[in-house]
C-alpha cells in the first residue's frame, strides 16, 4: 500500500493550517467556542486536540452521545480524552430519544440502517442544541475518505458546521493524533460509527482504510486508470470498482439539495 503520511515539515504546516482554520471559523461567526461530539475513534480525538490548541480547553465543549448500541469501552474512551484535555464535557444518553421516533413508525423498527441513522441525527441536533444556547460552532470530525465514499450520515454526523480533518486521509489523521500526544491506542483504534452492534467502518465498506485512501490518491483524485491502480496496489480490479461505486453513488451527499432550473415562463 501507498505512504501517504506527510513529511515532518508538512505535518507541522498541516497542523498549524488546521488551528488557524478553526481559530477563523470561530472568529467569523461570532461565536465564543466549539463543540463537538465525542467517540473515542481516532477522527473525533484528533479534532478535539486541535480545537483546544486552537481555541483553548476553556473554549471547547464535548458531547457523549451514547445510544443502545454504543460500546462501554468506547464510550469511556471518548469521555477520556474529555478528561486528558480539560475540557468541559455531558453525556447524554440518547437511546430514549431515539426510541420515541422509532416508535411513531415501529414499521421500521426493523430496518437497521434507518435506526442507526436516526441516532446519528439525533447526536447532530443535540449538538446543535448546545452550540445555539453556548454561542458555538458545531466541529464536524469526517476525514476525507469518509467525504468521498459517502461514509457518513446525511443530516447526521455531517451536520456541521466545519470539517477541521476534512482534508486528510485516514493515515493523516493516525499521523496527526500521535502528533497531537494522543494516546497510541486511540490512534490505532479500528474505526466504527455504531450505528448498530459490532459495526465497523471497513467491514460495512467492504474494504480497509488504508486501501480506501490509496485509491482515492490515485484512482479517484489522481486520475490513474483502474488497471494501473490496481496493479501499483496490488489489489484486484474489482476492489478499485467498489471505491469507485462508493465515491459516484454518494455524490448526492456532497453537494446542495438539488432545485429545479428557472422554469421559461
Amino acid at each position: 500500500m501507498i505512504d501517504l503520511r506527510f513529511g515532518d515539515e508538512e505535518l507541522a504546516a498541516q497542523r498549524a493550517h488546521i488551528v488557524s482554520f478553526i481559530q477563523d471559523v470561530v472568529d467569523d461567526a461570532g461565536a465564543d467556542g466549539a463543540v463537538l461530539g465525542l467517540s473515542g475513534g481516532v477522527d473525533s480525538t484528533t479534532t478535539a486536540y486541535l480545537a483546544v490548541e486552537a481555541l483553548g480547553r476553556e473554549h471547547v465543549y464535548g458531547l457523549v452521545l451514547p445510544s443502545r448500541v454504543s460500546s462501554e469501552a468506547n464510550m469511556s474512551d471518548a469521555e477520556r480524552v474529555a478528561e486528558d484535555l480539560g475540557i468541559e464535557y455531558d453525556v447524554v444518553e440518547i437511546g430514549g430519544i431515539v426510541d420515541e421516533i422509532v416508535d411513531s413508525i415501529p414499521d421500521a423498527r426493523e430496518d437497521t440502517v434507518a435506526v442507526g441513522n436516526t441516532a446519528a441525527r439525533v447526536r447532530g441536533v443535540l449538538n446543535y442544541y448546545v452550540a445555539n444556547e453556548e454561542n458555538r460552532v458545531v466541529l464536524g470530525t469526517g476525514n476525507k475518505a469518509e467525504a468521498l465514499t459517502g461514509y457518513f450520515t446525511k443530516y447526521g454526523d455531517q451536520a456541521v458546521d466545519c470539517n477541521p480533518i476534512g482534508n486528510c486521509y485516514k493515515q493523516q489523521v493516525r499521523q496527526l493524533a500521535r502528533d497531537l500526544g494522543a494516546p497510541e491506542e486511540l490512534a490505532e483504534k479500528p474505526a466504527t460509527a455504531e450505528l448498530w452492534a459490532d459495526q465497523t467502518d471497513e467491514d460495512e465498506m467492504g474494504v480497509g482504510y488504508d486501501v480506501v485512501d490509496a485509491v482515492i490518491a490515485l484512482h479517484i483524485e489522481g486520475g490513474v486508470s483502474t488497471v494501473a491502480t490496481a496493479r501499483e496496489l496490488g489489489v484486484e480490479e474489482s476492489v478499485v470498482g467498489t471505491v469507485r461505486e462508493l465515491y459516484e453513488n454518494s455524490a448526492h451527499k456532497r453537494s446542495m439539495p438539488p432545485a429545479p432550473e428557472p422554469a421559461d415562463l
